[in-house]
């Protein structure tokens, strides 16, 4: 028995394991198949990345819309012509598929790849409760963001872009106004265009990949680059800017609160305004979500909210240090390192 018993630890000492400071052992187990193989952290995050984007664009979604065409009534021989006239005639079927992509051609992958890291995928993932203080302090936060964001598109948008790249962007806001307009409903709505991409783009960029990256790149490029990569995947090249900025906030409190859950729901508010401003734009009104999206925001009010949210940011450090520092300190079996004070802090 003791024989085993040594046995044992030294297997488990012989694990290597991912430093977390929001973890009550201080790490997380690194024993997955990619592990094992000694796959590159940042080479798995790319590879994750094109994964996704093949499954979710190319494949799953396509195939999602030809199945809910053929279910509501198109004949075959016309599937080609309601494809290609989807956006205008069958925006409704174009928004669910998109809805089944992101759950199968994104959440699912995420989770499947974390696995492949450590059978702890839900820690790997930050999937763990978080402090009321930092959850609260998140989506305060991001209300004074939102003039900075919005300052940011604008300017965005006013530079000179191609045309074609304007034309590229189009079909996504036209969607969006002909599904509010046809009265899809805000609960819906919100479920298909806030509570769904919440969570399974979250999942994926800041669970999978802002993990990935940290390991290769350190804290605080892998916010950067997990962020910069959320503004480019949207493929809205007029509004990376800010949509990365948001990235990079998202990316931020998911490392500082040590939980996916506050990026989830300031993701899902920062959509969820969207999609209740849009169902209360009335047709015939002369205001569009596009206009809504060029509203000019005043310089000053951009400088005080953003004085705002630098003091937030502080405030939100000061806890989470002081709530780091009050977690029990347990030592894992076979590592010398603390949970709190040991080893790089990848939090």
């Amino acid at each position: 028995m003791i024989s085993e018993s040594n046995d044992f630890i030294t297997k488990v000492s012989q694990t290597p394991v991912l430093p977390d400071n929001w973890e009550r052992l201080g790490t997380i187990p690194l024993n997955g198949v990619l592990e094992r193989n000694q796959f590159a952290p940042l080479l798995t995050a790319l590879l994750g990345l094109i994964l996704v984007f093949i499954l979710f664009q190319v494949v799953i979604a396509p195939i999602a819309v030809v199945f809910l065409m053929l279910i509501g009534g198109t004949p075959p021989h016309a599937l080609l012509d309601a494809f290609v006239n989807l956006v205008s005639e069958q925006p409704k079927t174009l928004l669910v598929a998109n809805t089944i992509g992101q759950v199968l051609g994104v959440a699912l992958p995420a989770l499947f790849l974390a696995r492949l890291h450590s059978t702890r995928r839900w820690a790997f993932l930050r999937m763990r409760k978080v402090d009321p203080r930092l959850f609260i302090i998140s989506l305060v936060s991001l209300v004074a963001l939102i003039p900075l964001v919005q300052w940011l598109g604008q300017v965005s948008d006013a530079l000179p872009w191609p045309e074609f790249i304007r034309a590229f962007e189009k079909p996504q806001l036209d969607l969006i106004e002909k599904v509010l307009g046809q009265g899809i409903g805000v609960g819906p709505g919100l479920l298909m265009m806030a509570l769904t991409p919440a969570l399974c783009e979250e999942l994926l960029f800041r669970g999978y990949i802002q993990r990935q990256a940290e390991r290769s790149l350190g804290v605080v490029w892998g916010i950067v680059i997990t962020g910069l990569i959320f503004g480019l995947f949207h493929l809205r090249p007029t509004q990376a800017i800010p949509l990365s900025v948001l990235g990079i906030y998202l990316a931020y409190i998911t490392w500082r609160t040590g939980s996916l859950w506050p990026a989830m729901a300031v993701h899902f508010a920062n959509n969820g305004f969207a999609v209740i401003l849009g169902a209360y734009v009335k047709p015939g009104s002369g205001i569009s979500l596009p206009d809504i999206d060029k509203m000019t925001m005043p310089w000053y009010l951009v400088v005080v909210a953003l004085g705002i949210f630098v003091l937030l940011i502080i405030v939100m450090n000061k806890e989470a240090r002081e709530i780091i520092g009050a977690l029990p300190s347990t030592e894992c079996p076979g590592s010398n390192e603390s949970p709190v004070s040991g080893g790089p802090h990848h939090g």
